[in-house]
């Protein structure tokens, strides 16, 4: 049995797009090496001193082409404390947060925020993640959005409380009927 090739187009079209994506892996880690990485800290660390947010910048370089660029809010003391002898307490620390972007292996870049927690109470809660990007695609504009998204977050977190109604509690779809209740209608 022999191919001609036309039998192959369908090969040959995924064969360059799979090079084109390699190219692109190539092209986006360039990117953010000679110009994102730097303009990312540049526009969090403005932002951060004309609005009065006390963080600071982090570039996170262990492993190449998986870098990443953090605001950290720090870490301090929780207010709690967890008794260990006679009249001495252990601080609890307390993490405040961070949005990070994150370098992925094929270059293009994961938004998230790192929520605050506090140590030996509960458990963290799981990152949120923004969205995705191609180097591109981020602008300053998309970096104060982030900003405003990761404060809103992290101060929700702080005022936490039960006042928020249940999910099945809100008005309109998946609203919660009494199960044996029947409509009424009034008779004119």
């Amino acid at each position: 049995m022999a191919f001609v090739d036309t039998d192959y187009s369908g090969l040959t079209q995924r064969v360059q797009r799979y090079h084109e994506i390699l190219q692109n892996t190539t092209n986006y880690r360039a990117i953010w090496l000679s110009e994102l990485r730097q303009g990312i800290m540049e526009q969090l660390q403005a932002a951060a001193d004309t609005s009065g947010l006390a963080g600071r910048v982090e570039l996170r370089s262990e492993i190449l082409n998986l870098e990443a660029v953090v605001f950290n809010l720090g870490a301090g003391s929780s207010g709690l404390g967890e008794p260990v002898a006679a009249g001495i307490k252990r601080d609890l620390i307390k993490q405040n947060g961070s949005l990070v972007y994150q370098q992925l292996f094929n270059g293009k870049v994961l938004v998230l925020i790192n929520y605050p927690f506090i140590e030996k109470y509960g458990q963290q809660q799981p990152p949120k993640t923004i969205a995705i990007y191609r180097p591109e695609e981020i602008k300053v504009p998309f970096i104060l959005r982030h900003l405003e998204t990761f404060i809103s977050e992290i101060t929700n977190w702080e005022d936490y409380d039960d006042d928020a109604p249940e999910p099945n509690q809100r008005i309109g779809f998946k609203m919660n009927f009494d199960a044996t209740a029947t409509p009424t209608t009034e008779k004119k």
